[in-house]
């Protein structure tokens, strides 16, 4: 009877402490599941400072931000030249490039044509328009194949180069149309890589600061890639020599709200460039 009762009483224990120890697990995983959820918040607010929101957009950026009245599309194109080749080049390019610019048949015109000053050395920097976008491109490349002189000048041209690239343009809806000007200038290309979807951003912040960079008439153009490398910004800007440029830099920091732009468009870029250029001879923009 004794032993009955005392292994009753073991058994109910045993229950007692099983259920305990249940209950002990089950708060320990209450525990743990509320800690792994305070965690996650705390992370996701942490984060949250850091994460740029983007507003839904039901347009392409390009129809946001460019010029729709003219359909205009720009090629740049940067050619590395051999040094010991460099006069040579720029003899050439001065024969041929200004016979298609005048040649009323191509939709197309030379905006600019320069050397690198300073940035990369010997490098020529070309910047066209086709006027009618795409279709006005395609149509020039197609005649220019059938063109003796420039396919000749394509060939003598592949011996003089060690690299080239190119990238297709659009202009901001903001900034004004690069036109001919008279020299003697030096140009600037600032060339922006912005980090993917910051580019409406990017347009909002400039569409009011292109207004404090208009004092001396220094704002050439600005425009944004389509093809090539993508997000990338080029800023054209045009000065009567290096003290010049110094000069109408400084004194945008004395313009109200031109520091908040730069604060808020800084962030937004992941790498920058700038080159001084001379223009060649047969460069509209001089």
């Amino acid at each position: 009877m004794a032993a009955r009762v005392l292994q009753k009483g073991a058994n109910g224990l045993n229950q007692v402490k099983n259920k305990a120890r249940t209950k002990g697990q089950v708060v320990d995983v209450i525990r743990g599941l509320s800690a792994s959820s305070n965690k996650q918040r705390e992370d996701s607010w942490f984060k949250s400072l850091f994460v740029r929101k983007v507003d839904p957009r039901k347009d392409a950026h390009s129809n946001l931000i460019a010029k729709k009245e003219d359909h205009n599309l720009y090629k740049i194109q940067f050619h590395n030249v051999k040094p010991e080749c460099l006069e040579a080049y720029n003899k050439l390019c001065e024969e041929v490039l200004p016979s298609i610019h005048a040649d009323k048949t191509y939709p197309c015109e030379l905006v600019g044509t320069w050397n690198t000053w300073y940035g990369e050395q010997d490098q020529a920097v070309h910047l066209w328009r086709y006027r009618g976008g795409y279709p006005a491109l395609t149509e020039v490349m197609n005649k220019l194949k059938n063109n003796k002189e420039f396919m000749e000048y394509r060939q003598e041209r592949g011996k003089m180069l060690l690299s080239r690239r190119n990238q297709l343009l659009l202009e901001f809806s903001f900034w004004n149309e690069p036109v001919p000007r008279d020299g003697p200038n030096i140009y600037e290309l600032r060339s922006y890589q912005l980090r993917p979807g910051t580019m409406i951003e990017w347009g909002n912040y400039w569409a009011r600061a292109i207004g404090y960079r208009q004092q001396n008439q220094e704002a050439v153009g600005g425009f944004f890639s389509q093809i090539g490398n993508l997000y990338m910004v080029h800023h054209l800007w045009a000065y009567k020599d290096l003290l010049t440029r110094e000069n109408t830099r400084n004194a945008a920091w004395h313009q109200e709200g031109w520091d908040e732009v730069v604060y808020y468009t800084v962030p937004l870029i992941q790498h920058m460039d700038s080159r001084i250029m001379i223009p060649m001879k047969a460069s509209p923009l001089q």
